[in-house]
């Protein structure tokens, strides 16, 4: 409840910008995968989509899905410079967090059953997932020359992180199904995606409230030598100032 804006923003630190600054599209893959690995909201969506799923095969057609729906918008927003607020996406996102719990539950009263209109609806999910993603890789310097390339390789390390955090999910997974307190671990789990996505998606929209309230130019003193200019993600205003 009280971890730092940052977390909840999950936006791409100084550090990683300047990662990228120095480095090649192999900094693009590990910056993915690193994202990935720290992305909150896409892994407790992703654990929210295998939870139930027992068969390899069902596992890579709902991941598939899912997959390629964050793929395209990722490729195509980016690619296209389409920006959006990432607040605004990340509450939606949040949304999509809770949307796979009741999914969840639902099943789980029926006999865990799952619908074949699921995936498509996994699929629609992916492309607003997508959008995320690219909020955050429009904060980097991207290179115009190599602009598809860095893309590709940024989603390539989404991928393999991706991979690597549903081995881990899929092993205790496993784990907990052989359990007796199985459904009980169930409910409580899925409880708790539906929670976890209310909660960050009340902080999204008050992050988005005091990014907007903040587009202001503060100047508290005529004879300052300092000023302070906040300006938003993304924000197209442009800030001109005259030395008298």
């Amino acid at each position: 409840m009280f971890f730092s804006t940052y977390c909840f923003a999950h936006g791409m630190s100084e550090n990683e910008k300047q990662i990228i600054l120095e480095g090649g599209n192999l900094h693009y893959i590990y910056i993915g995968a690193i994202h990935m690995l720290w992305g909150y909201d896409h892994l407790l969506f992703v654990l929210g989509i295998v939870f139930f799923l027992k068969t390899f095969k069902d596992i890579v057609k709902y991941i598939t899905a899912f997959t390629f729906g964050h793929s395209i918008t990722l490729v195509w927003a980016t690619f296209n410079s389409i920006a959006i607020n990432y607040y605004l996406i990340d509450a939606i996102i949040a949304l999509s967090v809770c949307y796979i719990g009741f999914v969840n539950l639902n099943a789980l009263k029926k006999g865990l059953t799952n619908s074949s209109n699921m995936i498509f609806v996994i699929f629609i999910l992916g492309l607003i997932h997508g959008l995320g993603l690219s909020t955050r890789l429009q904060q980097l310097s991207l290179s115009k020359d190599d602009l598809l390339l860095n893309i590709l390789s940024f989603n390539l390390g989404i991928e393999l992180g991706q991979i690597m955090a549903l081995v881990v999910m899929l092993f205790f997974i496993n784990i907990i199904r052989k359990l007796n307190s199985f459904k009980a671990i169930s409910f409580f789990l899925n409880y708790f995606l539906i929670i976890a996505g209310v909660y960050f998606f009340s902080m999204q929209v008050y992050e988005y409230k005091q990014n907007i309230s903040n587009e202001t130019v503060l100047v508290t003193d005529n004879n300052a030598q300092e000023i302070k200019i906040i300006i938003p993600a993304h924000g197209e205003k442009e800030y001109k100032f005259r030395k008298s």
